[in-house]
């Protein structure tokens, strides 16, 4: 059995599958499987795979047909072997110590997740994202970064719990991340930037339209979920507020960018009645209260009448 299993979804991704890929092949865990899933590319994206292929044993390279990066990530997870999972996106790439140090923190401290900081890669200049080292669970649901391709996941908890990302969703890290939180028993953290997030133009979360809204749908899902599994209950107030802090703080921005007038106007609608439809005393969530942040003391001034004043002035900075 692999140490950890990566997944790489690959999509007409031919200016930057490489650098990924040979991020990969120079890792310096000495048991790490590659798998390479072409999601129906266009592109010499298949060509290059293959090179890499015919050189390095450890690639397992599949095909499908295009459906998108949940669907790939699905596909991709039927073939791995490893003790450990994880993901990157193929315009991403890693240091070359990443799944060492992330697997060596898994079993020095015996964890089903290992979490690392990354570095949001401009074309001009880097940032590093740190994240916040959270102590339980729920702070965990109320802290954690979403995204998929910064952790390390023992497989066995995925697959024993069939979960899987949503098909044919935008916000697809979040329906995962909160599906799979209930079953993690230990996680732990490498405090180092491993992964680079390349940040381009014409990516996914660069586009803003009508399917911006998926975001209720998505998390529509994640409290079906939690009352199926009976723990809506107990993390009703870490729900509350990551509901309305996703919203206010995360898609509204994305919202708000949108070209066509209508739609933007809208959905920035229906985002200030779902919030106030599903959790009309969100205002006055215990976790919203202690929050002194930027975010919180935004969320904290928000009315029927800020909201309308807001994301017609941020319209003016953020299009």
């Amino acid at each position: 059995m692999p140490k950890v299993s990566v997944i790489v979804p690959v999509y007409n991704v031919e200016k930057y599958i490489t650098k990924c890929l040979t991020s990969l092949i120079n890792q310096t865990l000495d048991d790490i499987e590659i798998i390479i899933v072409n999601d129906g590319s266009t592109d010499n994206s298949e060509q290059i795979v293959k090179q890499f292929k015919r050189s390095h044993n450890n690639i397992i390279y599949v095909t499908k047909e295009n459906g998108g990066l949940s669907s790939a990530r699905n596909f991709g997870l039927i073939y791995a072997t490893g003790e450990y999972i994880a993901f990157l996106d193929s315009d991403d790439y890693v240091d070359r110590t990443t799944y060492q140090k992330m697997y060596e923190k898994a079993k020095a401290t015996n964890s089903d997740y290992v979490e690392c900081d990354f570095i949001w890669q401009y074309p001009e200049h880097q940032k590093i994202d740190t994240g916040y080292r959270y102590k339980d669970k729920k702070e965990m649901f109320e802290k954690a970064r979403v995204v998929a391709w910064n952790k390390l996941i023992k497989r066995e908890i995925i697959i024993n719990n069939k979960l899987s990302f949503p098909v044919g969703l935008y916000y697809e890290d979040i329906e995962f991340f909160y599906k799979l939180l209930p079953y993690i028993n230990s996680f732990a953290f490498v405090e180092e930037p491993l992964i680079y997030y390349v940040q381009r133009e014409n990516s996914i979360v660069n586009k803003q339209g009508a399917k911006t809204k998926q975001i209720f749908m998505v998390l529509d899902n994640v409290i079906e979920y939690y009352r199926k599994i009976n723990l809506y209950n107990e993390y009703e107030p870490q729900i509350e507020y990551t509901y309305s802090r996703l919203l206010l703080c995360s898609s509204l921005k994305r919202m708000i960018q949108i070209p066509d007038k209508l739609t933007r106007k809208l959905l920035l609608e229906e985002t200030w009645q779902n919030l106030n439809t599903k959790f009309p005393n969100w205002k006055k969530n215990e976790l919203l209260k202690k929050n002194n942040t930027v975010n919180g003391l935004f969320m904290k001034t928000m009315n029927n009448i800020t909201f309308k004043i807001y994301t017609k002035v941020l319209r003016l900075f953020w299009r």
